[in-house]
């Protein structure tokens, strides 16, 4: 089946354009979105990707009414491929049936992980000066009051962890780490 995705960024603009250029290329069933594209968390756009099954092909206009940044794009493209269903961006001639569109795909991938790269290597310099101008701490310690008592409590099976973890109003991964690191700390 060929579906397609419109979107508009607010309610007031018309989808005319996309609608029309949706029913000339025989497109079978039309999502509509009007909302912005600045994440994924569109009503429309988790219909459709619910609504695709194995040898469905999702038709966008142009990348840009499907995702509005790279690491969104992809993971929407990851989702429609985990179910086997093909992406056509008209604009951008991308087709994932194509050689030349998995091609592209791998481009995108590609300039994703650099652009990821960068940014954690940004983050990590500007850490590292803002530690030493003393501006940065690190993450603040999470505190647990009575957390010694009910880990005792659990070590003599008197109460599960996941009641020691409802009482403490935390999760079960803060409460390992607090055990690990009371575990280090007596070594």
């Amino acid at each position: 089946m060929k579906i397609g995705y419109v979107r508009v960024s607010t309610p007031e603009q018309k989808t005319m354009r996309q609608t029309e250029l949706m029913q000339e290329l025989g497109v079978e069933k039309i999502f509509i979105d009007k909302a912005s594209g600045k994440n994924m968390h569109r009503r429309e756009l988790s219909r459709m990707i619910d609504f695709a099954r194995e040898g469905d092909i999702i038709i966008v206009e142009s990348i840009s009414r499907f995702a509005r940044n790279t690491r969104d794009f992809l993971a929407l493209i990851s989702m429609l491929s985990e179910k086997n269903v093909t992406f056509i961006s008209k604009k951008e001639s991308i087709d994932t049936q194509s050689k030349a569109g998995k091609f592209m795909m791998t481009v995108f991938a590609a300039v994703a992980e650099l652009e990821r790269e960068y940014l954690i290597e940004r983050q990590q310099e500007g850490i590292k000066i803002a530690k030493a101008q003393g501006k940065y701490k690190g993450r603040k310690p999470d505190e647990l009051p009575g957390f010694e008592q009910l880990l005792e409590q659990t070590r003599r099976g008197e109460i599960s962890v996941a009641s020691a973890v409802k009482k403490l109003g935390t999760s079960k991964s803060t409460w390992y780490r607090h055990v690990r690191a009371l575990e280090a700390s007596l070594r």
